[in-house]
């Protein structure tokens, strides 16, 4: 009785930490769904092929999902930068290892060179739909001292949580949409605004989230328990990056698939 009550216990346990990863990958999903609406027909058709009918959405959290695997772990600096608030990339101390903007840059050569190959292109085409989400998430362009908002300690309506977790999860979780949803609900905007987004290079687009990753900074007390306010402040930010990303994310891919 005791061996099954455990047995239980472990699989209630298991299935609680899969649903918190679960809502942390509706936001890539949400971008992934964003930028299919924006992809030319020969992307489209390219993108198609090479995943062989997978959606942008659907491969989304593929670099999330490789961490549990130690031969990848050479990939994991590329998920984040890190630089002083007050501060720019070009003139900050690089990581050795890699950082946000240098994965996003070799898996656009990669999948631009003819001679790679296409076991190759398919997985930089994944990683590349995750990093660009991940560089528009602010807690993602943070600070190294904190790990970018993850030793900053908040509570999310009473439970125990961080910085970095409320802009990954948190406040999409309480939304409570899936990742059709927020894709199907984002703002409409003009061609003038759409390619007023696109302008700029990633540099360019990591420089314009550093702005609000400061404002993000200053958004919280340490052990502050953050609601409704929290959420009706900045869940428009929110889904306003995962736009752009989206956007963002197709512009890149229409100028490596044609």
């Amino acid at each position: 009785m005791k061996t099954l009550l455990l047995i239980v216990s472990l699989t209630i346990s298991s299935l609680s930490v899969f649903s918190n990863d679960d809502w942390g990958k509706t936001g890539h999903r949400t971008t992934g769904k964003i930028a299919e609406k924006h992809l030319t027909r020969k992307a489209k058709k390219a993108i198609h092929k090479l995943l062989e009918g997978e959606s942008l959405a659907f491969v989304s959290t593929f670099a999330d999902e490789i961490k549990s695997d130690k031969k990848y772990n050479k990939f994991y600096s590329w998920h984040y930068v890190n630089f002083p608030l007050d501060g720019n990339y070009k003139d900050s101390e690089k990581n050795p290892k890699g950082d946000l903007i240098t994965g996003i840059n070799h898996c656009i050569a990669v999948l631009k060179d003819n001679n790679s190959t296409k076991e190759d292109k398919v997985f930089y085409l994944k990683i590349l739909v995750h990093l660009v989400g991940d560089l528009h998430q602010p807690m993602h362009v943070g600070q190294a001292e904190d790990k970018g908002g993850n030793d900053i300690k908040v509570k999310w309506f009473y439970k125990s949580s961080n910085l970095h977790r409320v802009w990954d999860t948190d406040m999409i979780a309480e939304y409570k949409m899936s990742y059709t949803e927020l894709a199907d609900s984002v703002e409409e905007l003009s061609k003038t605004e759409i390619n007023q987004i696109k302008n700029g290079s990633v540099l360019d687009w990591v420089s314009e989230t550093h702005e609000l990753t400061k404002e993000v900074y200053n958004s919280v007390e340490e052990n502050e328990n953050l609601r409704y306010k929290y959420s009706y402040k900045y869940l428009s930010s929110v889904r306003k990056q995962l736009q752009k990303g989206g956007i963002r994310l197709a512009k890149l891919l229409n100028e490596i698939f044609g």
